[in-house]
């Protein structure tokens, strides 16, 4: 500033001085509060530089606890794997256990065993304030993996359908128990399994069964647990799980339920999932439907064809017979034997009712005809034997008479032929009417039925 001063002009005028002097006060006062904010300034990033470096000091102080470390406080020796939890309330009561599942396949439907394949990820959740360890000072791990599912206390599940299972132990078992720090608890394996699943078949190849999966407490009852499904999404399909289902399908998605089973020792908690499973009919309209009508129609062209060609009638009656008795056979073979009829069962009846009928058809014809020629025969006989003793052998009229018998013979026969071509014709009408009106009945009784129930 001093220097600045000396180099003014002091002989100017007095306007001059007082603005030169005025402007060298305001310099003064910009350099000084330009020196406060620098103080300021300094002094601002000091106090955020100790800020910051606190947070550091202070997690590098906290001690991490490692999951061993914190497995053997909590399974010490006044943890009990055989007592239950406290209820969430933390007091007396059950224990909540959320449950779900995550459908990995539908297999092996076996209808004649009643059984089905269910390969699962089956899901338990609860509470132990036993197993909590958030009390704990110092890093705590987000969560804790175990793999031997008898270190803690599990709920005494079991499928009440079940016939078999298998627990999936390659290369290691594949089950988990996942432990938070609240003292929530996840547990999760996975399971095949073999059900039983009632199935009527009275509505069989357009059947559709439901199949249940039943969840149970085996010995803790209903004061003791409860259990109850996941909030979100409790039953799961995993994708492209149809490709294991070859004669099913799923007809829409899995329900679920909540159940209770009541015995003599008490009420005990369930919970039901079902899963519709309705057969894939295009099969049975590809091999049984439609071969079946072709076989019916072949009977029909015996109808066709001459009274006199025997061979040939009776082939076009007993082949689709006999075709249509070895689809029957095979069909119900795959079946098991029950009391009451199938859907099937109608329609193997009716085609061979319309095939047998065919063969009657050409019995009755031929019946019929031979009926006609042997009455003709027996009175061209009584009429020669009657004009035998009233005609003299010298008679000139008696050829005229022979003549006459046979134009009667010849007039016979032609009338059984009209009587049997009358009845061929009149079955050509008949019986594909008839079989048409069956379809109908039965497409309306037993398809749309069933598209109606799905």
């Amino acid at each position: 500033m001093i220097f600045v001063y000396s180099r003014i002009d002091i002989s100017s005028d007095e306007t001059n001085v007082n603005l030169i002097t005025i402007f060298l006060l305001l310099l003064y006062i910009i350099d000084i509060y330009s020196e406060i904010l620098m103080i300021l300034k300094s002094k601002i990033m000091h106090h955020l530089f100790l800020l910051i470096s606190t947070i550091p000091i202070v997690e590098s102080n906290a001690e991490k606890i490692g999951a061993g470390v914190i497995l053997n406080r909590l399974f010490n020796e006044s943890y009990d794997v055989r007592v239950p939890p406290p209820s969430a309330n933390g007091g007396e009561g059950p224990v909540d256990i959320g449950v779900s599942l995550l459908v990995r396949s539908i297999s092996n439907v076996d209808v004649v065993a009643k059984t089905y394949d269910l390969e699962i990820t089956f899901r338990e959740h609860w509470k132990d304030a036993r197993l909590a360890y958030d009390h704990i000072q110092g890093q705590l791990p987000k969560h804790i993996v175990i793999h031997d599912k008898d270190t803690v206390w599990r709920p005494d599940t079991y499928f009440q359908n079940e016939k078999r299972a298998h627990h999936h132990e390659l290369d290691k078992p594949n089950v988990f128990i996942k432990m938070m720090p609240d003292g929530s608890v996840f547990f999760s394996e996975r399971l095949t399994l073999t059900l039983s699943c009632p199935m009527l078949l009275d509505m069989f190849p357009f059947d559709e069964h439901r199949c249940n999966l039943d969840i149970a407490s085996y010995a803790y009852s209903a004061d003791d647990i409860v259990y109850k499904w996941a909030k979100n999404s409790p039953v799961q399909l995993k994708l492209n799980y149809y490709y294991s289902l070859s004669s099913f399908f799923l007809d829409g998605g899995p329900n679920h339920t909540i159940c209770s089973s009541r015995t003599n020792t008490g009420d005990y908690p369930c919970l039901q999932a079902n899963f519709w499973l309705a057969r894939v009919s295009r099969y049975y309209y590809n091999h049984v439907y439609i071969p079946s009508i072709l076989l019916v129609s072949i009977s029909w062209g015996s109808f066709w064809l001459d009274q006199s060609a025997a061979s040939a009638r009776l082939a076009l009656g007993i082949i689709p017979l006999f075709m249509m008795s070895n689809q029957a056979a095979d069909i119900n073979n795959k079946l098991p034997p029950v009391h009451y009829i199938k859907a099937i069962d109608v329609w193997f009846g009716g085609c061979f009712i319309f095939i047998f009928g065919a063969i009657l058809e050409y019995v009755w014809v031929t019946y019929m005809a031979n009926l006609n020629e042997q009455r003709e025969k027996t009175q061209r006989c009584c009429s020669s034997n009657g004009k035998s003793t009233t005609i003299s052998p010298m008679d000139d009229s008696n050829p005229t008479r022979e003549d006459a018998s046979l134009l009667s013979s010849s007039l016979s026969n032609s009338n059984c032929w009209l009587e049997a071509k009358r009845i061929d014709i009149t079955c050509r009408i008949v019986f594909p009417i008839a079989f048409f009106i069956f379809i109908a009945v039965y497409w309306a009784n037993y398809v749309l039925l069933a598209s109606k129930k799905n």
